[in-house]
């Protein structure tokens, strides 16, 4: 077998294992969920996941990296197709509510996850925090350019509002919760406009 043969092997492998736990960790949550279980759904060897994965953490660590990118890219690719800063905000908040209304929506996985790793210090609930940092920011920057207020209030006020749809959105009817959230992000713009 040639390197890139047994290299293709290897993500392929590692793919597997990161689809298995990223699908398992957010329906049935983190700790609930164990090694033995990823690798016998992932149809790979414990040696093949120790190989990718230095133990369950990196593995969690991982999952919420994937996570992060693929809200960044969705929030990227929202924003490209509006011009202007309160089209921007809503097509992101419009983003967050195709989410809620999906199939085996679960709420937000980063909330999930620091629901089940509370200390501050631990690697998972600082990522977690860097999540958040980041979509913080990209919200509050967006709302600066749709008023001449200072944009921090309004920018923690929408991640409120976001996360209380994330919580919601799987405890009650999604359509309900999306229509709220969204009646909320437009009270934000029209005070922002004011």
């Amino acid at each position: 077998m040639s390197q890139r043969t047994r290299e293709a092997g290897k993500s392929e492998a590692r793919e597997r294992l990161l689809n298995t736990a990223t699908r398992i960790f957010y329906a049935e949550g983190i700790h609930s969920v164990g090694i033995d279980r990823i690798v016998a759904e992932a149809q790979v060897t414990r040696a093949t996941m120790y190989r990718h994965f230095t133990g369950k953490e990196d593995l969690v660590l991982a999952y919420l990296k994937q996570a992060d990118q693929d809200l960044r890219a969705q929030v990227e690719a929202a924003q490209a197709a509006e011009e202007s800063g309160a089209g921007k905000v809503r097509a992101v908040c419009r983003a967050i509510t195709a989410g809620i209304r999906s199939p085996g929506f679960r709420g937000c996985a980063f909330l999930n996850a620091a629901a089940e790793y509370p200390d501050p210090e631990h690697p998972v609930h600082q990522a977690v925090l860097a999540h958040r940092q980041w979509f913080q920011q990209t919200v509050t920057e967006l709302l600066a350019q749709t008023g001449s207020a200072p944009a921090g209030p309004a920018g923690r006020h929408l991640v409120m509002l976001r996360d209380g749809a994330m919580a919601s959105g799987c405890l009650s009817d999604p359509e309900l919760v999306c229509e709220t959230f969204l009646q909320g992000v437009e009270g934000i713009l029209q005070a922002r406009a004011a």
